[in-house]
Formats: structure tokens, sequence, C-alpha cells
């Protein structure tokens, strides 16, 4: 019997997935696994007993990575399960954007008092009309499964689609429409296109990208959607761009006191992957993820460990041993096994960074004076007994 705590509400949708070998507990400090979303776990107290953490969504800044990989936890997230629901929104700032719906929207409700608000509109509407979006180019920097999605909607809008990803995915770059243009480099991005979109992750080396440099290259009366991270723009010189007439509109859907209410600015509640479909679908990914860690040892999408799955076990017993990414650990590993007279009938290991791990299926049980021998290898941060 397993036992997961919710952090945050979690659809039920997906808790539903969960088998009668699982039992949710109010109690964090006697789970195996926690389910979350947007609450902060970085002074959080992570209980021994804890295996695995599944955020039902895909930014993980509000967990601790580093902590949770020195204690043999695995965090994971759920990629692509609200790409749709951003998608959507993305498209919808654009156009919002573009046509400056927003300024015609709050014209009509100064002046819903004009008996003749339908005369006076016919005026009025030339401040708000904007411009069309086909055959305008569209910059995308981040082809994963956000950014793929909206480079296809906007082919299909009758863009001209640049994409700059030097890490794009097979499973992308398969999805991707062929008519996308690559770019070879960022400031191809923002010399080449009328309206930039950003799907990257926040990272140091992309922390601020869109600056004062990064802006000086762009066209002018670009517009600018950041769907991703706020800080992914240095946004006091988005504004100052946009008060220089060289940013037409930024458009971003993380509300903060810089932007809130400013000139230029289209400021949404972070609704991006808030829709019904999104909270299922990420709830329904990480429940399947974290029971096929939990069951099997297998690690799908997470990001503070590598990939590694070696499917069901059919052998007498499984051992999962988190350690440090250093040479000869292989090497000890089966030669404890072997001094126990424990013969291992299938391997996999994988790194990531300065971590690894490694699973091995024995034809005898698993007792724990092998686990002891294993966990007294200097560079073993954790080692379990998946069967």
């Amino acid at each position: 019997m397993f036992k997961y705590h919710c952090l945050n509400p979690i659809a039920e949708v997906g808790l539903e997935k969960f088998t009668n070998q699982y039992e949710k507990t109010e109690n964090v400090a006697e789970a195996e696994g926690i389910l979350v979303r947007s609450a902060a776990m970085h002074d959080m107290e992570l209980p021994e007993s804890l295996l695995a953490i599944a955020r039902a969504g895909a930014g993980v800044n509000n967990i601790p990575l580093d902590k949770c990989a020195e204690k043999g936890i695995v965090v994971f997230n759920t990629p692509g399960a609200n790409a749709n629901g951003v998608k959507e929104l993305v498209i919808a700032g654009m156009l919002l954007a573009a046509r400056d719906v927003v300024g015609g929207i709050n014209w009509v409700t100064e002046n819903q008092a004009d008996e003749n608000i339908a005369k006076t509109a016919e005026k009025a509407k030339k401040n708000f009309a904007g411009t069309e979006v086909q055959d305008k180019k569209l910059g995308i920097i981040g082809l994963g499964a956000i950014g793929v999605k909206v480079a296809n909607v906007a082919k299909h809008m009758g863009m001209e689609v640049y994409g700059y990803d030097p890490y794009v995915s097979v499973d992308a770059a398969w999805n991707l429409s062929r008519d996308v243009k690559h770019a070879l480099s960022v400031d191809e991005i923002y010399e080449t296109c009328d309206i930039i979109t950003i799907h990257v992750p926040l990272l140091d080396s992309t922390k601020g990208m869109i600056n004062k440099d990064a802006i000086a290259k762009m066209k002018d009366g670009v517009i600018i959607l950041n769907f991703a991270r706020d800080l992914l723009a240095n946004e006091a010189d988005v504004l100052e761009g946009i008060k220089a007439g060289k940013i037409r509109k930024y458009v971003t859907d993380f509300p903060n006191p810089t932007t809130a209410g400013q000139e230029g600015c289209i400021v949404i509640p972070h609704l991006g992957a808030s829709t019904e479909e999104s909270e299922d679908n990420c709830a329904k990914m990480a429940v399947k993820e974290m029971m096929n860690y939990l069951e099997n040892g297998n690690i799908i999408n997470s990001v503070n460990y590598p990939n590694c799955d070696m499917g069901i076990c059919h052998q007498a017993g499984r051992v999962a041993i988190f350690h440090k990414n250093i040479a000869n650990m292989i090497t000890k590993f089966t030669a404890s096994f072997g001094d126990l007279g424990i013969n291992i009938t299938d391997m996999m290991n994988k790194s990531r960074g300065e971590v690894a791990y490694t699973m091995l299926d024995v034809e005898s049980p698993v007792t724990d004076e092998i686990v002891q021998k294993l966990q007294n290898i200097e560079g073993v941060f954790r080692v379990r007994v998946v069967k």
C-alpha cells in the first residue's frame, strides 16, 4: 500500500486513476508521494518516507530540486498536458494586441451612457482598428509542446512562422509543420519578426533575455507575447520600449506591479493553463507518472533525474540506486551483488548532470544485507527496493 498527499487541490479525474494499492493521507509526514500544483515547498521539511513529488503542471520553481535529488526524491512534471490551453490563450493574446480589442471594449464601457454610442463608435473605432495577423512574421522562441502548437496554428492563419530552438526534441520536430522556417539564432527572430512569443524555461541563461539589447534589435512596432515566465523579460526595459514606440504591445500572463495597468501592456491573470481540461490532463499525467515510479521504479518526465524505463519487473527483485554521476559506480554495484552470490539479469544506468540513476533486476529476493552494502558505497544517496 502506497500513501500519497495532495498539497493543492488535484482534479478528481486524476486521483481516480489511483488503484486500491494507494491511500490518500492528510499527514504529509507519512506520504511516499506528494502531488502539488503551486504550493511552495522550499522551506518544507521533506519526510524520510517521501519517494516522489509530481507537479501537476510544467513549472517547478516551487520545488527544491537539488535538495530532492540529494535525498533520492524524484520530481516529475507534466510537459504538454496543458499545452493546448496555453496555446489557445497565446493566439488570443496575439489577436488582442494586433486589433486593440481591449482598448475598444474599454471605450464602449466608458461611453455606455451615450445614447448615440453606435454613431459615435463609427468615428472612434479607427483608434482601435489595428492590423491583421495574416502575412505577418511570427517568431517563436522555444519549440516545445506549446511552441509547436502555436507554430502550427499560426501557419493555418496565414502567418509566416520562424522558430528558434537549438535543443528541439525529435517528437517536437515530427509534430512541427514543415513550413516553419528554422531560425539559426535568437537574433534572427528579433530582427525579422513582427510578433515574438517566448516559450522557454526560466534558467540562468534565459532570465531577462528580453532586455534593452534584445529590444534594440527588434523591428519598430513589435508585439511581444510572454506566456512562459515573467522573469524571461526585463519588464522595466519593456516599458521603456513601449514609451519609445519601439514596442507596440506587451502581452503577459503574469500580473505584477511592474506591468499591471501600464500603457501598452495587456496583462492577463495567469489563465494560460487554468482551463478545466488542462487541470484534468495534468492531474491524470501526474498520477500516471507517480504510479509507474512507485510500482516499477521507472522515471518518465522527471526534472531532477534522468528518464529510465525498464518496464514491469518479472524477476524476483528490482533495486533502484540514486547516486553521484562519477566513475566506477557500476563496477561497485555489480561487485556488491556478486559478493553475495546474487545474479543480475537486467540493468539500466542513466545520468543527468551531477546525478545518476541505476536500476537492476535480480534473480533472488533483495535482502537488507545487499541494501546496506550498496548504501555504504561512497556517492550513493539512496537505495530503494522496488520489488
